[in-house]
């Protein structure tokens, strides 16, 4: 199958890089989303998000003419669906952004087209996503089992990047890609190896939902042993990095890095669609995930009893992405314990966070600054460190001796 033109639907974290690394294989790729800003931003040849190098990529692709984006679907080859799948009350899936962008496609749909999902999905999203297009086009046929080769090929590639180095692994990470049926697959895979220098690994739809599901509620699973491990520490008056490294030298233990929870769009989130799929046999998954969700009470009630040392605490929290060094601040635990700070009252909170230039929706019209490291050194008397950003790691002694510390991240126990 020949790829001319590529639609690209969502340009997010993951929609904009993988359009922008198609387009730079010398393929048309258009971009849809919903933001008028996002869309303007990127045909200016310019990024919305913060991604390494990001910028440069998007910045050549537009100048060649290669990439290019807009709020309104037309015809192409391929679609490629990027879009949000948070949950709902409950941690209930919410899958009603994919079937926007299914209303947003179909009408531009032609025979022979390849759609494929890559939004993070619970098992059946991808047979869901079939059965709303069937529905919007019935003179096309679709993926349905027993039915012979369809009109329109359907599958499902999860993504597995990792924020900070999307654009490397995008191209050299493997990936598992589930048809719906064969052929679908193999449709899908002849796109994936356009850009993919990685192995393209053949399998079912079904299949390759849960396999993310289960690589991110695997990392959770170990993530909260560390979590539970560090409040068990704190309990019995231990340091739990040194236990940690200390156990780590056993040749086949390797315990994660406990935190102040765990956030990010896919730790966070992908184990309650297993949970809810399974709801009576996924035990260790929902009670992992209970763990790192309750893991930011437990620094907020420690920040709380550092402050009642001050007469008039000053709290700097450093940190409010979901992990180092990027902007993101989707489902992270640093901006949940911020705000639960700030809506304590307990003192004045200073937020820390080099990777934005304002305050999240969240924060503003609240009692919080946004202020700089050095300003925060100067200013505050308590020191949450939520993120290891860069910054945060060259800090000395010196910087922090007469401060009182919660230190969710290790950044001082080498002191």
């Amino acid at each position: 199958m020949a790829f001319n033109k590529v639609s690209v639907i969502g340009l997010g974290y993951i929609g904009l890089p993988t359009a922008a690394v198609i387009a730079s294989r010398g393929i048309e790729v258009i971009g849809i989303d919903v933001s008028q800003k996002a869309v303007d931003t990127i045909n200016q040849g310019k990024v919305h998000i913060v991604e390494p190098d990001l910028d440069m990529v998007v910045q050549a692709a537009v100048t060649m003419g290669k990439l290019r984006a807009s709020m309104s679907p037309e015809p192409a080859d391929a679609f490629m669906i990027a879009v949000p799948t948070p949950f709902k009350e409950g941690h209930q899936p919410d899958l009603s952004y994919i079937e926007k962008a299914a209303q947003a496609i179909a009408p531009v749909l032609e025979k022979g087209n390849l759609i494929i999902l890559e939004s993070t999905s619970p098992v059946g999203a991808t047979e869901k996503l079939a059965g709303w297009l069937q529905a919007l086009r019935p003179d096309l046929a679709f993926p349905d089992q027993g039915n012979g080769e369809p009109d329109v090929h359907v599958a499902h590639c999860p993504e597995r990047v990792l924020p900070g180095r999307v654009l490397e692994e995008l191209v050299s990470n493997d990936r598992i890609i589930g048809g719906l049926t064969p052929k679908c697959c193999d449709n899908a895979i002849a796109l994936y190896k356009t850009f993919v220098r990685g192995e393209c690994i053949a399998t079912n739809a079904r299949t390759a939902e849960m396999a993310k599901l289960t690589e991110n509620s695997f990392r959770d699973v170990n993530i909260a042993f560390a979590n539970e491990l560090s409040i068990i520490c704190d309990e019995l008056k231990i340091d739990v990095w040194e236990l940690i490294a200390l156990a780590n030298r056993h040749p086949r233990v390797n315990i994660l890095s406990p935190g102040p929870g765990v956030g990010g769009h896919c730790i966070a989130v992908d184990p309650w669609f297993i949970v809810d799929s399974a709801p009576e046999s996924a035990r260790l998954i929902r009670t992992a995930r209970e763990i790192n969700d309750h893991k930011p009470d437990y620094v907020v009630s420690r920040v709380k009893a550092a402050a009642d040392e001050f007469k008039r605490p000053v709290i700097a929290c450093l940190g409010l992405a979901f992990k180092a060094d990027i902007d993101d601040l989707r489902e992270s635990p640093a901006l949940d314990i911020t705000a639960e700070l700030v809506e304590s009252g307990i003192g004045e909170v200073l937020a820390v966070e080099p990777n934005i230039q304002a305050l999240p929706e969240r924060l503003k019209g609240k009692n919080v600054r946004l202020v700089s490291l050095q300003q925060a050194l100067e200013q505050a008397n308590v020191l949450v460190v939520l993120v290891d950003h860069k910054p945060f790691k060259a800090l000395s002694s010196n910087d922090i001796n007469t401060k009182v510390v919660v230190d969710t991240r290790g950044l001082f126990s080498r002191f």
